[in-house]
Parts: structure tokens; C-alpha cells; sequence
């Protein structure tokens, strides 16, 4: 009967110490607790999630849009953008699948990409064509997948490991997150994703630390020895403004480790005025980023052309958008646009078709195109953009939006009439003797788009 009545009190003892230790827990720490984010270029706009599971937060995105370049290109190819690839013709330009699972402290993301992204941003790696296996097909369906954990220490610690996005350049890679469609220089010619392992450090409720140690640039494998390595920093200090610095350093041209490329992305985002209730203008924003990188070594100098050490091989830039909403965010409008300067081409976004001096997928040892676009050290490029759009937000994960868009470049670089194709845009069609690709230095274009987002 004694040890039946201890029993009892240890079992009793027991499970009122534990309620007690429930009640008087501290709540967890949550980072960014009533900062509003969802007016922020590159953030997700809505205030929740319809999905409220305890394991598993699905996420459903479709990116469907239709663009007219009045240059006209007889093979309907655009050039230079990660965003478009196809004139006068309807897309799906990104279709994601995937979301969020945790289990305790164990966290893991996996979002699947279809559509024309899948194919166009892939083709900007060249890390695959070091060894075997082909790298671009074995992620080209991923836009993210990481799996990771959580420590509970401060705000809030996570350590991931996979593929994820990068956040160089401000805008995101979903397109409903974003100000405009067609992104400025700055954002379309700097990673969209990375590979390798992420550390977030939120050391304050509106300050995250987040260093990485990745394969390397925009690149799904290492192009030598030698990993990329960058951190972003993070203050988010009120609902009205927000600044954070991208930097990285690595050696990212095959086979020559010698050269280095630092790269440091920087931004600041400024709601200056906010009437959420308002028939009239209900909030106003604008976003600006300069970028400021370099490569030196293995035949390249830097910001400074010299006759031992090579040619100069920079890349600086700058971007600012200003966003109106109307009729209680209903309705926007965003104007901006930005500027490009890049020695020796190393970021820019090369031609495709008959221009494209990427290697050719049947043999390697050529370039893709016939006539292809020159990237070697001591080129040129500089350009500027400018575009303005109109959007429609009849819920929040809707969004209806029409935008003119201008670039300019200092070079032939933009589809011209004839394509980059053939004489008649089809790639069946033998080439004459004395056709070549047509590249102009500039294209004025119309988008029209359906972004959705549950």
C-alpha cells in the first residue's frame, strides 16, 4: 500500500511539476514578430497562409505570361533575361510545387520547378561540365530542396544543407514576390540560387547573420578546388525599413583557380508612407540597390587595365524602383529601372541560338553557336533599363500585371529581327554562307502576366 501511495504522489508530483513548467515557459523568440514584410520587393505579399498543417505547409505557385518585343525576332527568342524566352507566344514561364516540413526542431524545404525557367536559368551554370553527370538535368526540376535544424538559441538558429535561393540582387526568383517582371541588370545577371550549406543566425529579433560555405556562384558544382563562401546581414528594425549587405568571394572560371571574383550586393527598402484603408493612394515605397564586384588574377586586374597582369574585369551597377499602391492595395504601380557596367562580360547574360558561346551539349569542345557571343577578358558591356508596370491585386494571392520595358546596351546584344536562329527562325533550316545572328543594342518590349500564389 506504501509503494502504491508513493506511486501515486510521484505520478501526481510528476505531472504537476510539468503543467507547471508548460505555464511558465518563456514563449519562443520570434524574429520579425510584427514587422509587416509583405510591401517589401523580393518578399512574400501575403499576411498567411491558407495552409495551416502541424508537419507539412504546402506552397503552389504559376507563373503565366505573354511578351511582345517590337524588334520582332523571326525565331520569337528573347535574349538576356532569366525571366522571358519566347516572343508573342503564351508561357508557363515557372510552375512550383513543394513546401515546408518540420518535425520537432528538424525543418526541410522542397519546391519542384517546371516550365520555361527550368530550362533558361540551368543553362547559366557551367560547373556540369566538370566531370560527369549531368548536373544541370539532375536539379533542373529543383528550385529549392534543403533539409536542416533548429536550435532555439536567441531568435532563432537554422542550419540547412542543399539547394537554395540566393539573395544577391534584391528581387526573388518567384516572380509574384516582386516588384517588377522583367528584373534590372543588376538582379538578372547575379545568382539566383546557391548550393551548399546556409547558416542563419537571428542574434536579434530584427537582426539576422546568415554565412555560407556553397560550391560556388550560381553553379550546382565546383569549378575548381576551392568552394565560394558569402554571408548576408540583415536589419529589419520596423514595418517601414529595411537594409541588408550580399558578399562573396570565390573562384568561379574553369579551370583557372587563380582568378578570384568578390561580388557585394547591397539594398535598402523605405515604406514612406502607409494608409492600408485608403480609396485613394494607400502606401509608398521604393527599393534601391548598388552592386560593386570584381575578378584579379589568372590573366585579369581588377578595376585597372595593366599590361603584365591582363585587362580590367569589374562589375558595378545600380537599381532603384519606386511602388504605389491604390484602393487599399488593391492596385499598383511601380516605376524604375537601373544601370550596368561589366569589363570582360564575365556576369552577363550570354545570346542564345547561333550566338550562344556556351558549350555545345552534343560536343563540349565547341561553342553552341556558330557565331558566338565574345567573353573573353578585355571586352566590353554596359547597358541601362527602365520599365513601369500596373498591377491588379484583387486577393492576396492573385495578381494581374502589365509592363512596358526598355534596354539598352553599348553592344549588338538583343534579339534584331532576323533571330539568332536561322533566316527563318527555325532551327532545321541549313545555314547560308552569309547569314549571322542579329543582335541590336536595344529591344522596347510589352509584358503581360497572371502570377498566383496559395
Amino acid at each position: 500500500m506504501k509503494q502504491k501511495l508513493l506511486l501515486l504522489t510521484w505520478i501526481f508530483a510528476s505531472y504537476t511539476i510539468s503543467l507547471y513548467a508548460q505555464e511558465t515557459a518563456p514563449s519562443p523568440k520570434i524574429p520579425l514578430e510584427g514587422i509587416e514584410s509583405n510591401w517589401q520587393n523580393g518578399s512574400d505579399r501575403r499576411d498567411s497562409s491558407v495552409f495551416n498543417g502541424k508537419y507539412f505547409i504546402p506552397s503552389i505557385m504559376v507563373d503565366v505570361s505573354y511578351t511582345h518585343s517590337f524588334n520582332n525576332p523571326n525565331d520569337h527568342t528573347v535574349i538576356g533575361s532569366t525571366a522571358l524566352t519566347r516572343d508573342n507566344e503564351v508561357q508557363l514561364s515557372h510552375l512550383s510545387l513543394g513546401g515546408d516540413l518540420t518535425y520537432n526542431n528538424a525543418r526541410a524545404r522542397i519546391m519542384l520547378q517546371f516550365g520555361t525557367r527550368s530550362q533558361v536559368v540551368p543553362r547559366n551554370d557551367l560547373s556540369p561540365f566538370r566531370g560527369q553527370y549531368k548536373l544541370a538535368d539532375v536539379y533542373r526540376y529543383l528550385s529549392e530542396a534543403y533539409v536542416g535544424y533548429h536550435f532555439n538559441k536567441w531568435y532563432g538558429i537554422n542550419v540547412d544543407a542543399g539547394l537554395f535561393m540566393s539573395y544577391i540582387g534584391l528581387n526573388s526568383y518567384y516572380q509574384v514576390e516582386n516588384w517588377e517582371y522583367q528584373a534590372s541588370f543588376t538582379s538578372d545577371n547575379t545568382p539566383w540560387f546557391f548550393n551548399g550549406l546556409r547558416i542563419q543566425l537571428f542574434v536579434s529579433k530584427y537582426l539576422k547573420i546568415e554565412p555560407w560555405i556553397i560550391n560556388g556562384w550560381q553553379s550546382y558544382g565546383m569549378f575548381n578546388k576551392q568552394p565560394g563562401a558569402g554571408f548576408n546581414i540583415t536589419w529589419n528594425p520596423s514595418s517601414r525599413f529595411k537594409i541588408l549587405t550580399n558578399d562573396y568571394f570565390g573562384t568561379d572560371t574553369g579551370g583557372n583557380s587563380r582568378r578570384k571574383r568578390f561580388h557585394s550586393d547591397n539594398s535598402m527598402l523605405v515604406r514612406y508612407l502607409n494608409k492600408p484603408q485608403s480609396n485613394g493612394i494607400s502606401r509608398m515605397a521604393f527599393s534601391l540597390t548598388g552592386d560593386l564586384g570584381f575578378e584579379s588574377g589568372g590573366g585579369v586586374h581588377g578595376f585597372k587595365d595593366s599590361d603584365t597582369k591582363g585587362p580590367a574585369q569589374y562589375f558595378m551597377s545600380a537599381m532603384f524602383y519606386n511602388r504605389t499602391w491604390f484602393h487599399k492595395n488593391k492596385f499598383a504601380w511601380t516605376i524604375g529601372g537601373g544601370i550596368m557596367t561589366n569589363p570582360g562580360r564575365y556576369l552577363v547574360l550570354v545570346p542564345t541560338g547561333q550566338a550562344s558561346p556556351l558549350p555545345n551539349p552534343n560536343n563540349p569542345t565547341i561553342p553552341e553557336g556558330k557565331f558566338p557571343f565574345d567573353t573573353n577578358p578585355g571586352t566590353s558591356f554596359s547597358g541601362w533599363d527602365c520599365s513601369t508596370n500596373f498591377d491588379w491585386m484583387p486577393n492576396q494571392s492573385l495578381l494581374f500585371r502589365v509592363e512596358y520595358v526598355h534596354r539598352h546596351a553599348n553592344v549588338p546584344y538583343f534579339a534584331g529581327q532576323g533571330g539568332v536562329t536561322s533566316p527563318d527562325g527555325y532551327s532545321t533550316t541549313p545555314l547560308p554562307p552569309d547569314w549571322r545572328p542579329d543582335l541590336v543594342k536595344s529591344e522596347d518590349r510589352i509584358i503581360a502576366a497572371l502570377l498566383f500564389r496559395l
